[in-house]
C-alpha cells in the first residue's frame, strides 16, 4: 500500500466511524446516510485511490478542476456531483460529466441545464441550493434560493426536459439567524424538504453537513454529507 493510500484509508475510516456513530446517536441506520467525498484541489490520482477504497460518490466545485479530473476517471464507477456556484457559461462543460448538480438556485440556470441535458441526451439530477441567510435580494452569501422561492423553482426543474428534481442542499450559513447554529439550520432544511415532498414526493435527497458539522447534519436527518478535508487533508491554498 502506498503512503497516500494508507493515509486516505485511515482518514476515510475515521469519517466512516463518525457517520456511523452519528447515525447510532440519532437512531438511524448507517445505510440512511451517503458519504460524498469532495475532491476539489486534489488530483485524479487521489480519486482513483478513493474509488479503490470503495468511495462511489465524489464532488467538485470548480469546473476548470473538475472537467479534466472527471475525464481522467471515466473508467471508474463514480457518481459525480457539482456543488459550487454555477455560471451559465460553464453549463455545457458541467453537464458533460456531472450526474447531479447540487447548486441549482435560479430559473436561468434551470433553462441552461435543461437545454444542454437534452442536447447531449443525458438526465441530470438537480438539488435546489437553499440560502438560509438570504437577504432582501433573495439570495445568500454563497448563492442559493431563499426558502420562499423553493416551490416555484422546484416546479421549473420538475417540468424541465432532461432534468430530475432530487431534493435540497444547503451550506451552514455564516451570517443571519442560523450563524453558528448548524443543527438548527439543518433542521430548517429538513422542514423545507418535508414541504417539498408534499408536491414532489421523489425529491427525497437532503445534502447537508461537511467535515466540521456532519454530526449535526446526520442528527437533523440529512441523507447525504459532503466531506472534503476530513478525508483528503487540509487543502493547499489557491494562490
Amino acid at each position: 500500500m502506498t503512503d497516500r493510500k494508507t493515509e486516505l484509508a485511515a482518514k476515510l475510516a475515521k469519517v466512516e466511524e463518525r457517520i456511523a456513530t452519528a447515525c447510532a446517536a440519532a437512531g438511524r441506520g448507517r445505510e440512511e446516510v451517503t458519504l460524498i467525498v469532495v475532491t476539489k484541489t486534489y488530483p485524479a490520482s487521489d480519486v482513483r485511490i478513493l474509488s479503490g477504497l470503495g468511495v462511489r460518490q465524489v464532488a467538485e466545485n470548480r469546473d476548470q478542476d473538475a472537467a479534466p479530473k472527471a475525464a481522467a476517471c471515466t473508467d471508474l464507477p463514480l457518481t459525480w456531483h457539482f456543488v459550487g456556484q454555477l455560471q451559465t457559461n460553464k453549463v455545457r462543460s458541467v453537464v458533460g460529466y456531472a450526474d447531479v448538480v447540487q447548486s441549482v438556485d435560479r430559473a436561468r440556470l434551470v433553462a441552461a441545464l435543461s437545454k444542454e441535458a437534452v442536447r447531449v441526451e443525458r438526465e441530470v439530477g438537480c438539488l435546489l441550493q437553499v440560502a438560509l441567510d438570504a437577504g432582501a435580494s433573495g439570495r445568500g452569501e454563497r448563492g442559493g434560493v431563499a426558502p420562499d422561492g423553493i416551490e416555484e423553482l422546484a416546479d421549473l426543474v420538475a417540468a424541465a426536459p432532461g432534468l430530475r428534481l432530487d431534493g435540497l442542499m444547503t451550506v451552514a450559513p455564516l451570517t443571519g439567524e442560523y450563524a453558528g447554529r448548524e443543527q438548527a439550520a439543518f433542521g430548517r432544511l429538513m422542514d423545507l424538504s418535508t414541504d417539498l415532498r408534499r408536491t414532489h414526493p421523489a425529491a427525497t435527497m437532503v445534502s447537508a453537513g461537511m467535515s466540521a458539522d456532519l454530526e449535526q447534519a446526520v442528527a437533523a436527518g440529512a441523507t447525504h454529507v459532503r466531506v472534503g478535508s476530513a478525508v483528503l487533508g487540509v487543502r493547499p491554498r489557491l494562490g
